[in-house]
């Protein structure tokens, strides 16, 4: 096959452009730059896209011996992702923006380009498998047996199409050090190399402070849940439901304990807390319903709502081509509008979709 490797500059997405190649594909390496100001070099292990990544991205490329390009997806990326990042913010959700780029970016606008060129698949450095069950059988997406990495989650909102034409090599690794230590058996010069994380567009981690300065400052207030203003805010893109620190409360509840985020209205400027127990739903109402295989209504699943959460055994009550409804056994606490939420059955990925509410 006639392969797309997207190479980050990291360790992960080196071995498994070295596996494609190895494996007897025609691979082309390609470098998504999707910052206009990048940072010469990266802030610690946060952040990505820098040049310095895609210095080390070419050497990788060097190293395995295959065609290396940069692609400008910087405006793409900013309308796509960092815009609706934004948007979701002031609309009082709580978006996932690396479910943003998986679905938007690197599994849409990537695969939409490598299709034109005449790509028959593209390659990453996701932690995910893809399997096939008996001949002729669909592809379908599985979690990493490495569960500290796996990515299933954020991959999830891919759908089949795009499933069926990915490679996600390091799927069967156990550990990152299997990874690492490949990466240095090949010679390739990333293999100690620190991870990235947090938000790539947010470098120093200040995800409040990002957020104040891109969208301003809308003071409003803080109510407890009888309705009394306990405080002030500088705007309600600076919470999410279930938060508790840095609430900019001056006084203790009543009863003495924490006090949480349990609702947000953007239109009144209002953000309401209370006590942790209103937090927690057993029901789950979803749209934009991505399925990977027929759901039924009582099918018993596992639900996720959080790319490193564990997924909550339940069954679904109501499923449609717009909305899902989902009960859990056990209750969940910290359940936001604008999260996504992905349906598994065992290790298999039946379905995603965006949560709207608690029913």
């Amino acid at each position: 096959m006639k392969v797309l490797a997207a190479m980050s500059g990291g360790v992960d997405s080196a071995v498994a452009a070295a596996r494609a190649a190895e494996a007897g594909h025609e691979v082309v390496g390609v470098h998504m730059a999707l910052s206009k100001n990048r940072d010469q070099n990266r802030t610690g292990s946060r952040g990505c896209c820098t040049v310095e990544d895609a210095s080390d991205a070419r050497r990788a490329a060097d190293r395995i011996g295959i065609p290396y390009y940069v692609w400008d997806l910087s405006d793409d990326f900013h309308d796509l992702v960092v815009e609706d990042f934004l948007s979701e913010y002031a609309a009082g959700r709580t978006p996932n923006p690396c479910v943003r780029c998986n679905e938007r970016i690197k599994f849409a606008s990537l695969m939409e380009r490598a299709t034109a060129l005449g790509f028959d698949a593209v390659c990453t450095g996701h932690y995910a498998s893809i399997r096939t069950d008996g001949p002729g059988g669909a592809p379908s997406l599985h979690r990493s047996r490495n569960m500290d990495k796996d990515q299933s989650y954020v991959l999830a909102v891919m759908g089949p199409e795009a499933v069926g034409r990915s490679l996600f090599p390091l799927g069967e690794y156990a550990t990152k050090d299997e990874v690492r230590a490949e990466a240095q058996a090949r010679g390739l010069g990333v293999s100690t190399k620190p991870d990235s994380y947090d938000i790539c567009f947010v470098a120093d981690g200040d995800t409040r402070g990002f957020l104040e300065r891109s969208l301003g400052q809308r003071p409003g207030e803080i109510l407890d849940e009888a309705g009394e203003v306990i405080g002030t805010h500088q705007g309600t893109h600076g919470f999410t439901i279930g938060q508790r620190k840095g609430l900019g409360i001056q006084h203790p509840a009543a009863d003495g304990r924490p006090r949480y985020v349990v609702d947000i209205d953007p239109s009144s400027r209002q953000v309401v807390v209370g006590a942790a127990e209103l937090l927690s739903t057993r029901e789950l109402v979803a749209t934009d319903v991505i399925t990977f295989e027929e759901l039924t209504e009582g099918q018993e699943i596992g639900a996720q709502i959080r790319a490193h959460g564990e997924a909550t055994p339940g069954v679904v009550t109501a499923i449609s081509t717009r909305d899902l409804r989902v009960r859990l056994e056990s209750p969940i606490r910290g359940v936001a509008p604008g999260q996504t939420l992905v349906l598994y059955v065992e290790d298999r990925v039946v379905a995603a979709a965006t949560l709207e509410r608690r029913a």
